[in-house]
């Protein structure tokens, strides 16, 4: 890049407050490095105040104390509540373009079985865009969802020139069906892109990388892995294929680019060798016994043409990093983290965004295994050394790559007195009354200031304090040695929670064994006891079955005692019959019976004897007969059991 274009990126991002040097080069290179047209093409028609003969837009004015000071007398208005709606016309003056028209963006719109093709000038919005697409398929603009187009509501009123188009574009359109129930199935779909795996195929040159990334993950992320692989820098990566209304902190799920696959290209941003040239910028160091400034012997490259600190406008850089009198400590650290980046760029370690009770607590009480270092960045915009430590030490890549692996990182803004003793009532309540007033008697002119803290064993305390009068050698020393203290008290604490781990599993499992075994005797026991019971219960059962057949019995053989006719008298005559019974024990039994008398009534005698026909068979001598198995009705004489007779009694 020669001098005369270096000069003419300077102005135009003077003029234009484009931080991104890649945009800004992208700006001069569409209108041939013509700083005028340049700038025409990022400024609205109505807020220039450019002419090719005017005279200067900056002069420098003295004040009273003899110091030079710059004034802008273009002031850029950004609003574009009083902008007009889109009319195209082509009489229109020319700003982008040398031809003496305005530059006219065209959109192909599918919707249902139609495209919809409508032109805007480069001043019109998305939303003009979907005011003219209403009156096409009569669909309000709040019903309207374009597709590829992230979910952020500032690009809705962005002016097309500040989204960095293509001329023509292709967007499909789908209408929400109802307020409530597109908004509740919207954020089903965020909710589910946000836990889903999107794979980018980014193409570099002829090699084609297949990246895999949650939906949580930003483009920044994605960017500076980009750099691990092909070792370009982000700010000098150009990329296409990303849609044009997000910005690097963007999380991939409301970004807009298609799931699951998405193809992406990035190349190198072309600059002449005088810009590539890696140069030895020597860091200036401030000796702390005498606060003089000497060159430090210490150097490092940097890759970027500019310093971040030269391409911050003057409005930025006055604005602080957390406002006077801040009252939520979760919003001053998402703040001071957010104008942090804003002042200084993307190039620095990420700020922890909470309360420094929260840093504390993900930083110090987790297991030992994942414990950290405890960083606290305190910062002042009255320190001269503030701009170098900012922009050259947290910047460099050793202590950003030592910070993301080894610390959690918070920063807190002290340039308010407010501000300060809202820190200090922090650091009293989390850490204790010494840390707190070491924090207080930190003078302005050594800040910013790094609190190194770290919790060994149950106590949590502050290692070492490395103030803004350092080089990049004696940070990353400070850091290192600080980094080693933690390990070798890390690795004696994971080791003493392993052997506390491996004790408590012992426990558990004698524990869980004893446990087991009681539940196996108890289990035992209640069997038994079950096992019993069911006995007695059948023993019961029985008992009383055979109880109630006892008393049948006994009920049966009374009726048939009842029944049974007298013994005859012995000198009755030849009409009388002897029966001898002998009995299964062997004993025997004897009756007289007449000898008409039927068989029924013999049996009926056993019956109250004790022998009932169901259970006994009564056999006579000769010949063998069952005599239970023949008709009851039949005589003795009948049956030939006169004038007498042995029956044998058998058992079923």
């Amino acid at each position: 890049m020669s001098q005369n274009r270096e000069e003419i990126l300077a102005d135009f991002q003077a003029c234009t407050g484009i931080e991104d040097l890649a945009e800004a080069m992208f700006h001069l290179n569409e209108t041939n490095w013509d700083l005028l047209r340049a700038v025409s093409r990022v400024l609205p028609p109505d807020t220039q105040s450019y002419q090719r003969n005017a005279e200067p837009d900056v002069m420098v004015v003295e004040d009273d104390s003899g110091t030079d000071m710059v004034e802008e007398t273009n002031k850029m208005d950004q609003s574009t509540s009083t902008r007009r709606p889109p009319v195209l016309d082509n009489n229109m003056p020319s700003t982008s373009a040398g031809n003496g028209s305005v530059k006219i963006y065209k959109f192909n719109i599918q919707y249902c079985d139609r495209v919809v093709k409508l032109e805007l000038p480069e001043t019109g919005t998305i939303n003009d865009l979907k005011i003219l697409l209403q009156q096409e398929i009569k669909v309000p603009p709040c019903r309207q969802l374009l597709s590829s187009w992230a979910r952020i509501a500032r690009y809705e009123n962005m002016p097309l020139y500040k989204l960095m188009l293509p001329i023509e574009n292709s967007l499909h359109v789908t209408v929400k069906e109802n307020e409530g129930g597109f908004q509740a199935e919207e954020e089903n779909l965020v909710t589910e892109k946000l836990s889903s795996t999107f794979t980018l195929n980014v193409k570099f040159e002829n090699t084609t990388y297949n990246l895999k990334y949650q939906g949580t993950k930003t483009i920044l992320e994605v960017k500076g892995d980009v750099y691990t692989l092909t070792n370009v820098h982000v700010r000098n990566q150009l990329w296409s294929g990303w849609p044009p209304n997000i910005d690097d902190h963007t999380m991939l799920a409301l970004s807009g680019i298609n799931y699951p696959e998405h193809d992406l290209t990035v190349c190198r941003l072309t600059t002449t060798n005088h810009t590539r040239e890696k140069r030895s910028v020597p860091i200036v160091q401030i000796d702390s016994d005498d606060d003089e400034f000497e060159d430090a012997s210490e150097s490092f490259t940097v890759d970027d043409e500019y310093f971040v600190d030269n391409d911050v406008s003057p409005a930025k850089r006055t604005e602080p990093l957390i406002p006077d009198n801040i009252e939520d400590e979760i919003i001053g650290s998402i703040t001071f983290s957010e104008q942090f980046t804003a002042r200084y760029g993307h190039i620095h370690p990420a700020f922890y965004q909470s309360t420094l009770e929260d840093a504390i607590k993900e930083a110090c009480s987790k297991p030992a295994k994942d414990k950290k270092i405890l960083a606290i960045y305190l910062h002042h915009d009255a320190s001269v050394l503030t701009n170098v430590f900012c922009t050259q030490l947290l910047g460099f890549e050793s202590v950003m790559q030592m910070f993301e692996k080894n610390f959690v990182l918070w920063g807190w803004d002290v340039t308010f007195e407010s501000n300060r003793t809202k820190l200090q009532q922090s650091v009293n309540n989390c850490l204790g009354s010494t840390a707190a007033m070491s924090l207080r008697n930190i003078p302005v002119d050594r800040l910013p200031a790094i609190f190194l803290i770290m919790k060994i064993r149950s106590t949590t305390e502050i290692f070492n304090v490395v103030y803004g009068n350092v080089g990049v050698n004696e940070l990353l020393s400070s850091l290192i040695e600080c980094v080693e203290v933690f390990t070798e008290h890390q690795r004696v604490e994971i080791k003493e929670e392993e052997e506390r781990a491996e004790r408590e599993l012992v426990k558990f499992e004698q524990d869980m064994a004893f446990r087991e075994s009681l539940e196996a005797d108890r289990a035992k026991e209640e069997a038994k006891r079950m096992q019993e019971r069911a006995e007695n219960e059948e023993r019961q059962k029985l008992e009383s079955e055979k109880a109630e057949s006892e008393a049948k019995k006994e009920a049966h053989r009374r009726q048939v005692e009842a029944s049974l006719p007298p013994e005859p008298p012995l000198g009755q005559g030849d009409g009388i019959t002897k029966i001898r019974f002998r009995l299964p024990k062997g004993d025997n039994l004897e009756r007289r019976f007449q000898a008409n008398t039927p068989l029924k009534v013999l049996l009926d005698f056993l019956v109250v004897k004790g022998y009932p026909s169901e259970e006994y068979k009564v056999i006579s001598s000769w010949p063998r007969r069952d005599l239970t198995s023949l008709d009851k009705y039949q005589t003795l004489k009948e049956l030939k059991l006169c004038p007498q007779e042995t029956v044998i009694l058998e058992e079923r």
